[in-house]
């Protein structure tokens, strides 16, 4: 069986890991593989992987400084190309699929070098289901971001709301101390409500997959209402009867956000996953009705976007004088100039949000100024590495097995992989797969 082999990340504020030590221990005592893991401290890592060097060690692995000895080697983001091997499988999240332009160097040097590349993303089962994936902690994380953003933007604005107790993800120990926080500040909301101006104060939430699922287990905390979409497009005619002490929250499918460009057709999900050139944004109508949205949805550039920078522009300088109109958009999906077209960048947790300034078509740092604030954190699951490294390394350990025992030198069709990882190859042997050639136009 080959050698298993984990590397530290590079990324700023990456603390996760791809399988944490008690899996390690479980995959080496179970099936006899060898594991090396490359050492990650203080003296060689900015950010330190959240397991020691020593807990791996107890595991069972051996702990090193390179993995030249590795057949096969887990990430979790892209691997700088200065330190891909040659002849090497690799698995991490590559962010290719998209034909993403800052990547397509990293991907043409692992053609050169003869690789393997499994990417997480493309690991579905036959429905095209992720069966590996760090989305809930991405959708957790954000909200929290995206509240404290929020907070912070009724605060310069001189509303004092419980909004303003919360802190950014990565200022809470871990996850159970952050829900405790988010639940305390739900009770005062109960108690001291929301300001008559504010209201009605509506969270909409683009999406219904695990992201999405991560952001409403927060959201979760607070005193909420469920309305329609078709419900947000009247709320604001009934003002005086919203509810002071209560949240609404809004759920957007395709459904609700895209319309047929052909007015004699009906919406098709099917059709729209197919053919998505035949299809318009219809989100606008929604924006004046929203305090703050949570993007939780996958875009790609032939989909219509939910927002664009033209329709941000109008909608804040028709509707300066709205008190309860849109302050904070937290993109989570986090495309540069994608679905949410004013993320001009991507941020950090510990610098997470900019306002997009209209009049100059650009990203000013902070919460304060004339536009939304956007918060475009690119990697947030790192805001949570313990938890989400634990939940996607028991996804993992189960496809490890198969991995290590395939011979990829054998033509693709006659490698023996099950079927939820045969489709997740982007690079077989140096060589592009079918459902991928088009990424060679890009290189």
């Amino acid at each position: 069986m080959k050698v298993l082999g984990i590397r530290r990340e590079e990324k700023s504020w990456e603390r996760r890991t791809p399988l944490v030590p008690q899996d390690v221990k479980n995959l080496i005592d179970t099936y006899d593989i060898e594991v090396f893991v490359q050492t990650s401290t203080t003296d060689n890592a900015v950010y330190p992987r959240i397991f020691s060097d020593g807990e791996y060690q107890d595991a069972g692995a051996t702990v090193v400084e390179e993995l030249s000895m590795c057949d096969v080697i887990l990430g979790v983001k892209e691997i700088p190309i200065a330190h891909l091997l040659p002849d090497k499988t690799y698995i991490y999240f590559s962010h290719t699929v998209k034909g993403q332009p800052y990547n397509m160097p990293m991907l043409k040097c692992l053609l050169e070098k003869r690789c393997n590349l499994i990417d997480y993303e493309l690991v579905t089962d036959d429905l095209g289901h992720r069966l590996i994936f760090f989305g809930k902690y991405a959708g957790m994380a954000g909200m929290i971001d995206s509240l404290w953003a929020l907070g912070k933007r009724l605060q310069m604005e001189g509303y004092q709301t419980p909004l303003s107790h919360v802190k950014m993800t990565h200022e809470y120990a871990n996850f159970e101390e952050a829900t405790a926080a988010i639940h305390q500040i739900g009770k005062e909301l109960i108690s001291d409500g929301i300001p008559q101006e504010l209201r009605p104060f509506v969270i909409g939430i683009s999406g219904y997959g695990n992201v999405s699922k991560g952001a409403q287990l927060v959201f979760s905390h607070f005193p909420t209402i469920k309305i329609t979409p078709e419900e947000l497009l009247t709320l604001g005619d009934k003002k005086a009867d919203t509810k002071k002490n209560v949240i609404y929250e809004v759920i957007f499918k395709e459904v609700d956000t895209v319309k047929p460009k052909d007015p004699n057709h009906i919406f098709d999900l099917q059709d729209y996953f197919k053919h998505p050139e035949k299809y318009e944004s219809k989100f606008y109508q929604y924006v004046p009705h929203l305090t703050m949205l949570i993007n939780c949805i996958y875009w790609v550039e032939q989909n219509p976007r939910l927002i664009t920078k033209k329709e941000c522009t109008e909608y804040y300088r028709t509707h300066s004088h709205d008190k309860n109109g849109l302050r904070v958009v937290g993109d989570i999906s986090c495309d540069i100039n994608g679905a949410i077209e004013m993320t001009e960048k991507a941020t950090k947790p510990d610098n997470p949000v900019y306002v997009y300034d209209m009049e100059t078509d650009s990203a000013i740092d902070g919460y304060e100024g004339h536009g939304p604030v956007i918060m475009a954190v690119d990697n947030l699951p790192c805001e949570l590495p313990k938890e989400a490294s634990k939940t996607f390394s028991s996804e993992l350990k189960a496809f490890i097995p198969s991995i290590l025992s395939a011979d990829f030198e054998v033509d693709l069709d006659r490698l023996t992989l099950p079927d939820e990882l045969k489709r997740a190859i982007i690079v077989h042997r140096g060589k592009l797969t079918r459902d991928n050639r088009h990424l060679a136009q890009l290189l």
